[in-house]
């Protein structure tokens, strides 16, 4: 079965750094915790799959620290028969992008929005992991003002992904 070595394991075959691996360590134990908090709240989700999912997400940066390492870490996955980690790779970015942005930034014009209940607790989580160090909500949010202007669309995604990880979690 594969589980959490297999999935360190996978990192490190592919080259990813130490640097990336520490991320995604932190991701995963952010990850889980929002887990935690959003199954005592009632709602169904995977932890198995939340955890292996937050160490897999980065997997493309092995090969590119750019806005196309979701895609290249989807390859990535799925030339080693991990296709179901694919989705987690593809739609962290940001807080997820939809089809129109994904074409104007060179990505395949496609939807790359978290769809599942883990796809969007990774990519909150790890928006929350700057390098390998937890950051909070308010910190995370001015660093995309920062990035990508005040009146980016991801902005408000990212605001929403709060909002609804939040609640979900009891936190509001």
């Amino acid at each position: 079965m594969f589980g959490r070595e297999e999935a360190l394991r996978a990192l490190r075959e592919a080259g990813c750094s130490r640097e990336v691996i520490q991320h995604s360590l932190a991701v995963e134990r952010i990850s889980l915790g929002f887990a935690r908090r959003i199954h005592a709240s009632g709602h169904k989700l995977d932890p198995r799959l939340v955890s292996l999912g937050a160490l897999l997400h980065d997997i493309g940066r092995a090969r590119t620290h750019g806005i196309r390492h979701g895609v290249e870490g989807a390859k990535i996955l799925r030339g080693l028969g991990l296709s179901k980690f694919a989705r987690f790779a593809e739609c962290h970015l940001g807080a997820g992008i939809p089809a129109e942005e994904a074409r104007e930034l060179g990505l395949p014009a496609r939807d790359f929005m978290p769809r599942t209940l883990e796809e969007k607790v990774i990519a909150y989580a790890d928006k929350l992991v700057m390098e390998h160090r937890v950051t909070s909500y308010e910190r995370a949010l001015d660093w995309f003002r920062s990035e990508l202007g005040p009146e980016h669309p991801a902005i408000d995604r990212f605001k929403a992904l709060h909002r609804e990880i939040q609640k979900m979690a009891g936190f509001r």
